[in-house]
């Protein structure tokens, strides 16, 4: 029996999904729930299981962009693994016969490979009058594609000097592509306004080095950052409700809750889960949560779910050096804070000069309803908070907000 394997949706409002890797060749056997392809879709990478076990006949090729429910290979459960014994009418054809088939087979896959072009391809070597000799095929049996063409069209000047000035040509992922497509739709589609402000992180700092070691020991997770920064955002929102809304056609939706989404890096990119009702969460289910998520997006495990929603977010940026940046909002939110590097400082305290671990905060919004008084508001709360965490975020009751 041959079965059809398609693409299952992976999540609502899904249409397409695009081969990323196949992780089986064509022709190989493989076990049921083993998984056999990586596939992107605009939110994610997931992996594709067998669903039966037998030899596969690949019907799409990395890189094509397939519609949820096409058939993209065959599984026959007829097949055997690599290692089994041949069948009888295989024993019994003779070998001269067996030796010529398969001569015919390399000389065709010899031919195909031969540097025979796509349609695409010739019609691109005829325009510039390229020669095929010329041309380096790395499509599916060395044959020449698009891609191969135009990287072969001179384009970028003679060289001044003898040198290296290769360069690898390779196609966005669909996540990359739908990123892209969405950041530039923010820019185009959104007035997005950018203020600043700058917070003395020293009560944090001196929470930290106080009550670290004794947290870890408690929750089994550190007492870090992101945890003051989401507590600092949701009392922010909850002064300034209009930071937490967005626009739908001609209407306003404000959000009685707050969903963070939480900018953290994984193998294919900067991904953003969703830390739900953070408005609930102490610091240690907010840390907790968090290392999950970034666990689950480093290990290529993150979920459509997982990054689903989400009224308001933050970047840190800092973690990677950031000392300032205007980060783009992340649609159709209409507001995203950006955290940044932690550097010593000489600040004006008590009209002394003193040297005190400073952060830079960017406030990205949409214009069309939020307006200055509401940002330039928003961001003071966030400083407020980070400035004096045990009054703004603990109510002075800090070894009982921090789980002791």
């Amino acid at each position: 029996m041959v079965l059809e394997m398609k693409v299952p949706s992976p999540g609502e409002s899904i249409t397409e999904v695009e081969i990323a890797q196949w992780l089986i060749s064509d022709g190989d056997y493989v076990e049921k729930d083993q998984a056999i392809a990586e596939v992107d879709s605009d939110k994610a990478t997931l992996e594709l299981p067998a669903e039966v076990s037998g030899t596969v006949t690949l019907k799409a090729e990395e890189g094509d962009t397939v519609e949820v429910g096409a058939v993209v290979c065959l599984i026959d459960t007829e097949g055997k693994p690599s290692g089994e014994k041949i069948s009888d009418k295989t024993k019994e054809e003779p070998i001269e016969k067996v030796a010529n088939e398969k001569n015919d087979e390399i000389s065709k896959k010899d031919i195909y490979a031969s540097g025979s072009p796509s349609p695409s391809a010739k019609k691109i070597i005829q325009e510039k009058g390229l020669e095929l000799d010329q041309i380096k095929g790395t499509g599916r049996d060395g044959r020449i594609i698009k891609e191969d063409v135009i990287k072969a069209v001179p384009s970028m000047g003679s060289p001044s000097k003898e040198g290296n000035r290769s360069d690898k040509r390779e196609k966005l992922s669909m996540l990359r592509r739908k990123v892209a497509e969405r950041l530039v739709s923010v820019k185009n589609e959104t007035a997005m306004l950018t203020t600043f402000n700058e917070a003395d992180m020293s009560s944090i700092f001196d929470l930290r080095k106080k009550y670290k070691e004794k947290f870890e020991k408690k929750h089994g997770v550190g007492l870090g950052f992101m945890s003051f920064f989401t507590k600092a955002v949701v009392r922010a929102l909850n002064l300034f409700p209009d930071v937490n809304s967005m626009i739908d056609g001609d209407h306003k939706i404000t959000y009685e809750y707050c969903d963070i989404s939480v900018a953290v890096s994984g193998p294919k990119g900067l991904m953003v889960p969703v830390v739900r009702n953070a408005e609930l969460l102490s610091f240690s289910e907010i840390e907790s949560e968090i290392k999950r998520l970034a666990i689950r997006a480093r290990d290529g495990e993150i979920t459509v779910d997982d990054m689903t929603g989400g009224t308001f977010t933050i970047s840190n940026g800092g973690v990677f050096g950031s000392m300032l940046s205007t980060p783009i909002i992340n649609p159709p939110q209409s507001g995203i804070l950006g955290m940044h590097n932690i550097i010593q400082r000489p600040i004006a305290v008590d009209g002394k000069v003193e040297i005190r671990p400073m952060m830079y905060l960017a406030l990205s919004y949409d214009h069309r309803i939020i307006d200055g008084r509401e940002s330039v508001g928003f961001l003071v709360a966030v400083k407020e908070a980070l400035e004096n965490p045990a009054e703004h975020l603990m109510s002075n009751k800090i070894e009982k907000e921090l789980g002791f």
